[in-house]
This record gives structure tokens, C-alpha cells and sequence, in this order.
């Protein structure tokens, strides 16, 4: 077996720059949260039930993202880097038309759309609304941002996106606590910041795509082949969008203290996810790639170092979190109400992440692999057989945030099991520029 040389430094050159792409905007999130938190139980809620929502365009967002890196990365491989650019291009198209439909539908639908999620508490229904309305046009420069992490994740250039990213949030951190407080939009505040970072992030990406002086023209080939790919991608990710949307909507219905007390671990659970996430994309670059040049073995060995790796990082991550349980929910809350509830989903959530991290880094082998069917059929008998009833038990039987957080765990382990299980069938390898 020939190996590139050093494979755990192009590992780790691939995934610590993905790592602070990927942890920008959780934390800029995590930031968002404590501002807002700090406003009262109310806005705090609404934020969660505004940003449960706003999770449709990150959704939306991460298939783009994902299925354009394992094309980009396996032509990429094969020595073609313009074809790779113009899969960046294409995907760019469908990010543009995809974000302004949802900018649209977000200023349309906001108020029923909160209205299901939110239950009966006017005031958190008006707060989410509004934030709903306005953070909403952002959509178009999020998906074009992730488009563009897409593509350049694909030519294993992970220099850009950390600027572009990075930029974008640190300053929309800044002007959040300035818009809340000073400026005395409060909630209002938070979703203008929002729709600021997404919208430069997403003008900057287009800007790179541009200097790269490929023809920028549509081409409806490529972009049939790309939703061919992006269906079972957003299968998958209705799969999870219905399960935590259910979620959101099952805490509501234990009250404001439970909504807000979700908000916060759901959001550390998000940030931990998408940190563990940086293995994911360097596995979609180095597997496509690898696979792409018909270098089978190469593959199968990356594949077992990097969901070692996840293990490894998630079980650090584990400890972090451990530690921080008696005061990390107070950062973002000082209602006590709000606090003790967030203790409840704490052994979930800490327990969950070594796990949780050998899921994701595989998750990252199959996409860049192309095996999206099988990631589809998991997602759709996990989220369906597992995560869905276990809410919706926990709902029934009043478990409170302990039965929503024992169903995401459950959702977890079956996807481990499956995953493992497709590793080893070997059924993934299949060589070649294209799947």
C-alpha cells in the first residue's frame, strides 16, 4: 500500500482550519445566545424558536456544501482542478436561487411557522416572529458561503474560507451586544448581526469564486447531476430538520424555563458537533481525492485513522463539557428555573459526544465516498424508528428535557452501529473521478 506522504499532517492541515470555519459560527451563536439570554426567559425563547427555523437554511446549506466537496474533491484527485472550480460555480447557482426563495418565504410564513413550534405564549411568538423576518435575509449569503466552503474545501484550500468566515462573524459578534444593548434593538438587535455576517461572508465567497476566471455562465448538466446528489442529501437532512424542530416544539410545551434550557445545551450540542465536524471535511477532501485518483487502499486506511481521530477529539470534547456543568448554563442564563433545567440535559449530552464523534468523522468518509444513498436510508430509520418516537414518548409521559435528550442519544447509537457496519462491508470504495 503506497500512502501519500505524511497523512496525519494533511489531516490535520485539512481539519484545523475546517475546525475554526466550522466553530465561528456556532460560536458566534453561543455569543448570540448569552446576549440574548441575557435580555430575560422571553427573548431567550423566542431566539430558540426563531433559530430552530433559521436551521432549514443551514440544512439547506450543508447539502450544498457537502455533496459540491466530494464532486470538487474527486476531479480535484483526478487532475482536473478546473472541473473542481466548476462544480463551485454550479453549486453557486443553486445557492443564490435556493436563498432567495427561503429569504422570501421566511417574510411570508414567519408567523405560522412560529406559531406551530411556539405554542400558545404570545410574547414568544411576537419576539420570534420578528427575529424570524428579519434574519431571514441572510439566507442568500449563507448558502452562498457554504457553496463556496464547498468547492474550496474540494481543492483542499482551507486558507480562504478561514478568513472569509472568521471575518464575517467576529464581526457580527461585535455588533450584536451593540445592536441589543447600546442601539437598544434588543432582539431585533441579534437578527440584524445575523443577516450582516451571512450576507459579507456570502459576498466574499462569490468574490473568490469569480478571481478564480473560470466561466461563470449556468450549466444545466451539471446542476441536474448536483440535485441528483442533493436529493438524497436533503432526505437525509429532512430527517434530522423534522427531528429537532419536534424537539423544539416538545420543550416549548414544558414551558419558557425548559424552551430556553434546550436552547443553550441544543446550541453547545451544535457548536461541539460542527467543531467535531472539522474531521468530517477533511475526510470528504482526502477520501474524494484518494478515490478519485483510484487509490482504494489509501482510502480504507484514512478512513479508520480519521474515525479514531473522532473519537478521540470527542471524548475531549466529553471532559470540557463535564467539567463546565455547574457553570456554563449560568453564562448564558441567570434565571435559576432555566439553569436547573439545562442540568437535566447535561448527562445526556456529555455522555453522547464520544460517540458522537466517531459518527461524524464517518459521516465525512461516506459523503466524500458518494455513498449518500445509504447515509439517506440510515438518517430516515434512525430519525423515523428512533429519535421521532422517543420524542414524542417523552412528550406523552411529561419526561421532560431528560426524555428529548435520551432520544438524541438513542439517535446516535443506531447510526453508530450502521455506520460501522458499512465501514467494514467495504461497499463505500468505488474509484473513479465521478459517483
Amino acid at each position: 500500500m503506497v500512502l501519500a506522504p505524511s497523512p496525519a499532517r494533511r489531516i490535520a492541515g485539512l481539519a484545523l482550519p475546517a475546525l475554526v470555519v466550522l466553530a465561528a459560527e456556532p460560536l458566534y451563536v453561543l455569543v448570540d445566545t448569552a446576549v440574548v439570554g441575557h435580555l430575560g426567559r422571553v427573548p431567550l425563547a423566542a431566539l430558540a424558536i426563531g433559530g430552530s427555523v433559521m436551521t432549514v437554511a443551514v440544512w439547506l446549506g450543508t447539502v450544498l456544501a457537502y455533496g459540491t466537496t466530494g464532486r470538487s474533491a474527486r476531479r480535484y484527485g483526478a487532475g482536473d482542478r478546473a472541473a473542481a472550480v466548476a462544480e463551485g460555480v454550479q453549486a453557486s447557482w443553486l445557492a443564490g436561487g435556493a436563498g432567495l426563495l427561503l429569504a422570501l418565504a421566511g417574510l411570508v410564513f414567519a408567523g405560522p411557522l412560529v406559531r406551530a413550534l411556539a405554542g400558545s405564549d404570545p410574547e414568544v411568538v411576537a419576539g420570534a416572529t420578528h427575529w424570524l423576518r428579519i434574519a431571514a435575509l441572510g439566507a442568500p449569503g449563507l448558502l452562498l458561503a457554504t457553496a463556496g466552503n464547498g468547492w474550496l474545501r474540494g481543492v483542499q484550500d482551507t486558507r480562504r474560507p478561514l478568513y472569509f468566515v472568521l471575518g464575517a462573524n467576529l464581526l457580527s459578534a461585535v455588533l450584536c451586544p451593540l445592536l441589543v444593548y447600546p442601539a437598544g434593538l434588543g432582539l431585533v438587535g441579534s437578527a440584524v448581526a445575523n443577516a450582516t455576517a451571512q450576507t459579507l461572508s456570502g459576498a466574499l465567497f462569490v468574490a473568490a469564486l469569480v478571481s478564480e476566471r473560470v466561466p461563470l455562465r449556468p450549466r444545466p448538466d451539471v446542476i441536474v447531476r448536483q440535485l441528483v446528489l442533493g436529493r438524497d442529501l436533503v432526505l437525509r437532512g429532512a430527517a434530522f430538520q423534522a427531528s429537532f424542530l419536534s424537539a423544539a416544539a416538545v420543550a416549548a410545551r414544558f414551558g419558557a424555563a425548559s424552551l430556553a434550557a434546550h436552547q443553550i445545551a441544543l446550541q453547545l450540542w451544535m457548536f461541539c458537533a460542527l467543531a467535531l465536524d472539522a474531521l468530517a471535511i477533511a475526510a470528504q477532501s482526502l477520501i474524494g481525492a484518494a478515490l478519485g485518483a483510484d487509490r482504494g487502499d489509501e482510502a480504507r486506511w484514512l478512513a479508520r485513522r480519521i474515525g479514531l481521530s473522532g473519537l478521540a477529539c470527542g471524548a475531549a470534547f466529553a471532559v470540557l463539557i463535564a467539567a463546565g456543568a455547574g457553570v456554563v448554563p449560568r453564562w448564558f442564563s441567570g434565571d435559576p428555573a432555566v439553569a436547573a433545567q439545562a442540568h437535566i440535559a447535561w448527562p445526556w449530552f456529555v455522555g453522547m459526544l464520544p460517540v458522537a464523534g466517531v459518527v461524524f468523522a464517518l459521516d465525512g468518509v461516506l459523503i466524500g465516498a458518494g455513498d449518500v444513498r445509504y447515509m439517506r436510508d440510515l438518517t430516515l430509520v434512525a430519525a423515523l424508528g428512533a429519535f421521532l418516537p422517543a420524542i414524542w414518548t417523552a412528550y406523552a409521559l411529561r419526561l421532560g428535557l431528560g426524555g428529548i435528550w435520551a432520544g438524541l442519544a438513542l439517535f446516535v447509537v443506531v447510526r453508530l452501529v450502521a455506520l460501522l457496519a458499512r465501514m467494514r462491508s467495504g461497499r463505500w470504495l468505488v474509484l473513479g473521478a465521478a459517483r
